[in-house]
């Protein structure tokens, strides 16, 4: 009775404990060893209780005090993020500080804002930010340029896009800086984005938009195949031909039925001749020699008229300017997997699609990828079997309960904790409480029964009456008889009164006597 008692007080200690136990919920993750020291101490000058894991980088505090906690320590500037910001600036000592110390600390602000801002972005765990902010030498009609190197420690892979996304947020905030100076490493010292401004990174913009474009047509062609032959029975690769070059074409075009009268200009000469038989005298060369001879008819005239139209014929000039990344061809690979069907057994069997839905799907794609036969694209739809069968695994309804009543994975944990908590308890009530109490009851009415007195032999051996010749053990034996007659009675008032108390476990008790066995 002893040991069960101790361990039924344990038990419930345990569960009194646990279930009284704060929630613990995390306040920050990814956090540095400088960060996670300076939050720790503020949570011991606060007395909070708290939890360390993964090597300090992850912090739990009891679920009632994070928001509390994280705006106490957003008012203290912390986490810092591993660098120093602005804040370097709230320091009173800037007065007697010189002009390059003050350069110094601006530098120093500007590159841990950037790693804050960059840190913040998807998949990016950690950021180191390096400026180089030159500046103009004297004499010098040149301005160097900035430039900028970025060191990432990221969770997987990054997006093209992103990369992109993080030179124009340092260009933008740097003055002065381009693009196309700032370099990227990840922490494997793979380089995501080169530093100079040469005709590579041209070609690496063309391939990341023809990734992209792959990408964006794969997920698409994807996605409407896989409407129709079920989700994850469908593999589909896109293979996209760009034409990176630009080209300008200049182009004049003449039209002779479309002439207009630009000018006109006409002219007449007429000339005559007089005869005068061949001689030649001063008398005949000399002025006004006609008249005195007489009249002369001529014998010769000529008359001559020019007309010069000048026309203007209609011209056109059209230029053309086609810029880099057209598609000169597109191929597109479609596997699909066949149906499953049960036979007359029972068992799945593999059935191969018909050509005609083929057909159907090939069509689909071709719509889905703007198929031009002009240009020399090619579909090619293929039915085979898959090496095996894809599961079929239900999607989790986020809309139920769990979204009706906005219950988190830590809550769900402790429901069950509860649950299983609650069963041990029943358990041990029905199992160790019940029979330890329904053994107690039957000894204490087994104990409390009449007991009637052995009697005496009617006569001895000498034929005398036994009573007569032994008056106390008679005396005893009444005595003994009023004790038991009284210990029946209070036994017997002790059950009334427990009863009274508990009907119910009362009547359960007497049904159970009544169905066991004499």
């Amino acid at each position: 009775m002893a040991a069960v008692t101790l361990a039924l007080i344990a038990f419930f200690g345990f569960v009194i404990m646990r279930v009284t136990a704060p929630q613990m919920t995390t306040l920050f993750t990814d956090l540095s060893y400088e960060d996670s020291s300076g939050i720790i101490k503020e949570l011991d000058r606060q007395a909070i209780t708290y939890e360390l894991k993964n090597d300090g980088a992850i912090i739990m505090v009891p679920k009632d005090k994070v928001t509390r906690l994280r705006m106490k320590l957003a008012e203290g500037g912390m986490p810092k993020g591993g660098g120093v910001g602005y804040e370097i600036f709230d320091k009173s000592d800037a007065l007697g500080s010189t002009s390059f110390v003050q350069n110094i600390n601006h530098l120093r602000a500007l590159e841990g804002e950037l790693a804050r801002t960059i840190k913040g972005i998807d998949r990016i765990q950690a950021a180191r930010v390096h400026l180089v902010l030159p500046e103009r030498p004297l004499f010098s009609r040149e301005t160097p340029e900035p430039s900028a190197s970025i060191v990432l420690r990221v969770r997987g892979s990054l997006e093209p896009q992103q990369v992109r996304a993080i030179r124009h947020i340092v260009a933008s905030a740097v003055n002065g800086l381009k693009a196309e100076r700032v370099s990227i490493v990840d922490e494997t010292g793979q380089l995501l984005a080169n530093g100079s401004s040469s005709d590579g990174s041209s070609e690496a913009n063309g391939d990341d938009r023809r990734t992209a474009y792959e990408n964006r047509m794969r997920d698409q062609v994807e996605q409407i195949v896989s409407s129709v032959v079920g989700s994850g029975r469908t593999r589909v690769q896109v293979s996209a031909d760009f034409d990176y070059n630009k080209i300008t074409q200049t182009s004049d075009k003449f039209d002779p039925e479309g002439r207009v009268l630009r000018s006109s200009q006409s002219r007449e000469e007429s000339s005559a001749t007089a005869d005068n038989n061949g001689q030649v005298t001063v008398n005949n060369e000399l002025p006004g020699s006609q008249q005195q001879n007489g009249a002369v008819t001529p014998k010769d005239q000529s008359k001559k008229s020019e007309e010069i139209n000048n026309y203007e014929i209609s011209r056109v000039t059209k230029t053309e300017v086609t810029e880099a990344g057209r598609i000169n061809r597109m191929s597109v690979a479609v596997l699909v997997d066949g149906s499953y069907v049960k036979n007359a057994s029972g068992d799945t069997v593999y059935a191969p699609r018909s050509k005609e839905e083929l057909d159907r799907i090939a069509t689909l794609v071709r719509s889905a990828i703007g198929f031009d036969q002009k240009r020399g694209d090619q579909v090619e739809v293929v039915n085979l079997k898959f090496a095996e069968a894809p599961a079929t695994i239900p999607d989790i309804e986020q809309n139920g309960l769990l979204g009706l009543f906005q219950f988190t994975k830590d809550d769900i944990m402790y429901f069950i904790e509860l649950g299983v908590m609650s069963l041990l308890g029943m358990v041990v009530m029905f199992m160790v409480i019940r029979p330890l109490v329904k053994r107690v009851l039957t000894e204490d009415a087994a104990s409390k029964a009449p007991v009637a007195p052995a009697l005496p032999d009617a006569t001895a051996t000498s034929g005398q009456p036994q009573i007569a010749s032994n008056p106390n053990a008679t005396a005893q034996m009444i005595d003994v008889a009023q004790v038991q007659g009284q210990v029946h009675a209070q036994s017997v008032h002790r059950v009334g009164e427990l009863a009274d108390r508990n009907p119910s476990e009362t009547a359960s008790i007497i049904r159970q006597w009544l169905t066991e066995p004499a």
